[in-house]
């Protein structure tokens, strides 16, 4: 069966550290020693205590750590995603606001 993705209306916001995009954050050292993901270019930032940690958004899948670049997206429905800048205007339209 083919489907085509429902049109649905979503707030599309590059990434950026302070404005409450993420849902949470991990330790770097944790990122590194317990994840299977390329660490490259994952967003870092240095807590008081000198310990680096690393946003990310939670979805029914589990976490999704932000990247350089990212977009956060949020679905009408309130449903998070995170979606690089090279394929978010491939996905996403924009429309006048």
């Amino acid at each position: 069966m083919k489907c085509r993705r429902v049109n649905m209306e979503a707030d599309v916001l590059k990434y950026e550290l302070g404005k409450g995009l993420e849902d949470g954050f991990e330790l770097w050292t944790d990122v590194v020693t317990k994840g299977w993901i390329v660490t490259d270019s994952l967003v870092k930032m240095a807590r008081e205590n000198g310990q680096y940690v690393c946003p990310y958004i939670l979805h029914r899948r589990g976490r999704t750590f932000i990247n350089e670049g990212d977009y956060i997206i949020t679905d009408a429905d309130g449903t998070k995603h995170v979606c690089g800048e090279d394929k978010i205007f491939t996905r996403y339209e924009k429309m006048e606001s």
